[in-house]
């Protein structure tokens, strides 16, 4: 089979490429199609995330090298084909080059042909281009959506202000020790 994605860069231009490539390739052949369609050197590393089809990430990491303390204990790309992962029940997935730098791209199954019906012979091949790269990775903010009033997030210990002794203003305070007189 035949699979065709859509590859969209992580910035607020509409940068993307759509590309074709089998469906038995290796994830490792999706990361060079990606990078090769994009004008990358490929000299730096990349990773794949599972995401739930908001494009929410989900915390499995599929990357070009095994990083484990054990080695052979982490799956690469080269592990794993690209039907085993994305499918039509699973059309997205997250792609990031250069973790240093985090270029990151949504990558999204658009169809499935077979490979008699389809007009793209050489795989794996770019089939449209749209935008520019930019010459810098556009920057990402990793802040969380925290409500400033309540830093803790919902944080209740119920106790009020008034459970404590002020010095000096309530019974218990410094002036019921007489600690002004002595001083």
């Amino acid at each position: 089979m035949v699979y065709k994605f859509r590859v969209i860069l992580d910035t607020e231009e509409d940068v993307l490429r759509d590309i074709a490539i089998k469906d038995s390739d290796s994830l490792e052949d999706l990361h060079n199609t990606i990078i090769n369609a994009f004008g990358f050197d490929g000299s730096e590393g990349g990773s794949f995330f599972l995401c739930e089809d908001n494009w929410e990430q989900l915390d499995e990491e599929i990357a070009l090298f095994d990083m484990g303390d054990v080695p052979g204990e982490q799956k690469t790309m080269a592990d794993f084909a690209i039907k085993d992962l994305l499918h039509e029940d699973q059309t997205k997935i997250l792609y990031i080059y250069d973790p240093f730098v985090n270029w990151t791209f949504f990558v999204e199954l658009a169809s499935i042909e077979s490979e008699e019906d389809s007009s793209e012979k050489e795989l794996p091949t770019l089939l449209f281009a749209h935008g520019v790269l930019p010459d810098e990775a556009p920057e990402k903010s990793f802040a969380l959506d925290v409500n400033n009033d309540d830093i803790f997030g919902e944080f209740d210990d119920d106790y009020d202000d008034d459970d404590y002794g002020y010095f000096g203003e309530e019974e218990g305070g410094y002036d019921d020790y007489g600690y002004d007189a002595m001083y």
